[in-house]
This record gives structure tokens, C-alpha cells and sequence, in this order.
């Protein structure tokens, strides 16, 4: 809210107040720049903060392993192998495609599709055994 200026007085005061609070704003600032902790800290609170609750990882820093190196590696593979002859723009397009995707990709999601391959292999050779031991049964 700006301050009514009726004369040279509220004027006067009002540039008074700026400077005070000029004063006080310089102190702030220069407190937030004073180590580099503090210069790590206020770089750190840019980024956006993730619900850790939710899936929502879309935030580099709460991110697990898998996702972090899948956020590299799909966007290269894809380039490397699939779109091997293509031009800039949809190598760029693909890399941005793949960084959308690769938020899909976690620990979790890995390890259930290791868990179902490994049961999928578990299933054929207990499967295998048994026609074994038993070649004639139903």
C-alpha cells in the first residue's frame, strides 16, 4: 500500500522509510550471501519442492538411483540406437519425450519387473521338473 504524499514533510518521511527499509533488505541479502552454506542453501531453494508423500518425483533431488541414471541413459539409448540418422530437432524432441518418460522409471518399477521375470523363469523350470519326474502325468 502506497503512503498518501500531501506535502514535502510526508515526502521527506517517506524517503526516510525507504532508506531504512533499503537498510534492513541489504542486511537480509547480504546475510543469505555470507558463507557457503548459505549461498548452497538459497541456490537449493530454487528448485521446486516434491510432495514425498505422492509419486510425484519430478524433483532431481528426491529422486532414487534408478530414476537419476535413467533421466541419462534413455535419452541417449534412443538416440544411439533407434533414431541413430535423424536430425537435431527430433533427437531433441526424443530427449524431451524421454525425460517426461523416465519419470515413470524407479527403484520400484524395476524390481517389480525383475520380480516377475525371475517368477516367470521360476515358473518354466519347476514346470520343466516336474514333466521330468513325472513324464506321463496330467
Amino acid at each position: 500500500m502506497d503512503p498518501i504524499i500531501k506535502n514535502s514533510w510526508d515526502l521527506k518521511e517517506e524517503i526516510v522509510r525507504l532508506r531504512a527499509e533499503e537498510k534492513v533488505q541489504l542486511a537480509a541479502i547480504q546475510e543469505r550471501f555470507s558463507s557457503p552454506a548459505a549461498i548452497f542453501s538459497t541456490v537449493y531453494s530454487v528448485f521446486p519442492k516434491g510432495n514425498h508423500t505422492g509419486e510425484n518425483k519430478s524433483n532431481i533431488f528426491n529422486q532414487d538411483f534408478v530414476s537419476i541414471i535413467s533421466r541419462f541413459l534413455i535419452p541417449i539409448t534412443l538416440n544411439k540406437t533407434l533414431f541413430k540418422n535423424s536430425g537435431f530437432l527430433v533427437k531433441a524432441l526424443v530427449g524431451l519425450v524421454s525425460q517426461k518418460a523416465s519419470g515413470y522409471v524407479n527403484e520400484e518399477s524395476v524390481g517389480g519387473l525383475w520380480d516377475k521375470a525371475k517368477g516367470l523363469i521360476a515358473s518354466f523350470t519347476k514346470k520343466d521338473k516336474i514333466e521330468k519326474r513325472y513324464p506321463y502325468s496330467m
